[in-house]
């Protein structure tokens, strides 16, 4: 470890926080009264860490620092271990390798983040018994809220059906699809996984599996409007309303909508990152899918749906695809994930603004863990910093990793109940300062929500 790049991270980060004070009067929220927030809404970009939003922010703006969620008056680390795990942040930056070992997979870190609670890789909603244990979605429910999950990649993956299934095995996708059409209370789902679309965009003659959309007779009532459970527990069943195109997304965003939306993209399995061409190109050298809407475009959407309710309600976001670009070592792909991503982020703040405050609305942005150890280039016994190479162009940046690693991530929160997570971060690592775990993001909607 050389102590003085540590050190000189460390500066950097105390005087970001303090140059970014400037912008805190941007979000202004009633300071009395309840912290119990009436919306609550996660934003979780799958595989990003710190350096992943630094090369998006490079490539975007030329300069770090500039992502809305950056100015947020909540910014603390988050620490991603399963079950039984652990991060020693001594270890964590005196070995180069040491977060390469110990890395929570996304059901783990979804189960987490939404039941409070750590569990083993893979699981589900379930504990390490196998046990069911509530969402915050179903504490929503129950409250009589609506809730929403919306993607970049599968619908029934493993973030979004760890925010509200409950099964063994993430890899279980048709059964999780079912459970999440035909068992759950959830009025919006959107994501990929249409089994007639190409990674393109491009009608197919021969279906791909239909696993993910919950087997074929579940997609053929989808389609014929008659899928779904009784949602409201007035004994009647509640049946989606299917979305497909772009323009049906576009045209969602605004004016009235119906009581429930399956959003399922016309692609197979990513909005953007699978396409075809090269994918180790710059970003957007390889022209995007034009057919398919983008993660903003379904944010807005499921905002206008879910808003429609007096009470409340619960939405998260993923960007899945940062992920699977990590995994590929992609680099001009990982940074167009991660700025749709930042654009829903974005988003969220404007629908905020116009439609509520932030008084009542809980907004939190983070990770469910790292993937592809992305450092600067030289990096190897040390960590060297991504190298600006100005707006537009691909920043320098050097992978050690096509998996997951045990790297505490960022987490970004504001609102009146933001005010919490302070209070949870009790552990301190020698670069990033003060972190919470990923179960206290659950923890503090709890404690919120119970709040006089």
């Amino acid at each position: 470890m050389r102590l003085g790049k540590i050190i000189g991270i460390t500066f950097i980060s105390v005087a970001f926080i303090c140059s970014a004070s400037a912008f805190a009067g941007k979000f202004k929220y009633e300071k009395n009264g309840t912290y119990a927030p009436k919306n609550v809404i996660v934003l979780i970009s799958d595989g990003a860490g710190y350096n992943q939003v630094d090369a998006a922010s490079y490539y975007q703006y030329g300069k770090t620092g500039m992502q809305v969620y950056e100015h947020f008056p909540t910014r603390l680390a988050m620490s991603t271990y399963m079950y039984n795990g652990g991060y020693d942040p001594a270890a964590a930056w005196e070995t180069f390798n040491y977060v390469e070992n110990g890395a929570t997979d996304s059901a783990a870190a979804a189960t987490a983040m939404s039941t409070g609670k750590k569990t083993y890789a893979g699981a589900i909603g379930v504990d390490i018994a196998e046990e069911p244990i509530d969402h915050i979605i179903e504490i929503f429910e129950n409250l009589g809220k609506s809730t929403g999950v919306v993607t970049s990649v599968e619908w029934s993956h493993a973030t979004p059906a760890g925010f509200v299934a409950h099964k063994l095995s993430r890899n279980n996708y048709k059964q999780i699809a079912q459970e999440m059409i035909y068992e759950s209370a959830v009025d919006v789902i959107m994501g990929c996984g249409h089994p007639w679309y190409d990674a393109d965009g491009n009608r197919i003659d021969s279906p791909n599996t239909f696993k993910y959309v919950g087997g074929e007779t579940t997609w053929d009532n989808l389609v014929a409007g008659t899928a779904g459970g009784d949602a409201d527990g007035d004994g009647v069943d509640d049946p989606w309303t299917l979305i497909q195109t772009r323009a049906e997304f576009i045209a969602l965003a605004s004016g009235a909508t119906p009581d429930r939306v399956a959003g399922v993209v016309q692609v197979y399995k990513t909005l953007q990152q699978g396409r075809e061409g090269d994918g180790y190109a710059a970003p957007y050298d390889v022209a995007q899918n034009e057919s398919v809407p983008t993660l903003e475009e379904m944010t807005r959407a499921a905002l206008n749906v879910l808003d429609n309710d007096p009470d409340g309600f619960f939405l998260m976001v993923e960007g899945g695809a940062v992920d699977r670009a990590g995994h590929d070592n992609q680099s001009g792909r990982v940074i167009e994930e991660e700025i749709d991503f930042n654009r829903s982020v974005e988003a969220v703040v404007q629908w905020v603004k116009k439609n509520s405050n932030w008084g009542e609305t809980l907004l939190i942005v983070t990770s469910d863990h790292e993937t592809g150890y992305l450092n600067g280039p030289g990096s190897d016994s040390t960590w060297e910093s991504i190298v600006n190479n100005g707006t537009g162009n691909l920043p320098g940046m050097e992978w050690h990793s096509g998996s997951h690693t045990n790297s505490l991530v960022p987490l970004f929160a504001i609102g009146k109940a933001a005010s919490l997570f302070p209070s949870y971060a009790d552990e301190v690592d020698t670069v990033h300062g003060k972190y919470v775990d990923n179960t206290e993001i659950a923890e503090v909607v709890f404690k919120a929500l119970d709040s006089p």
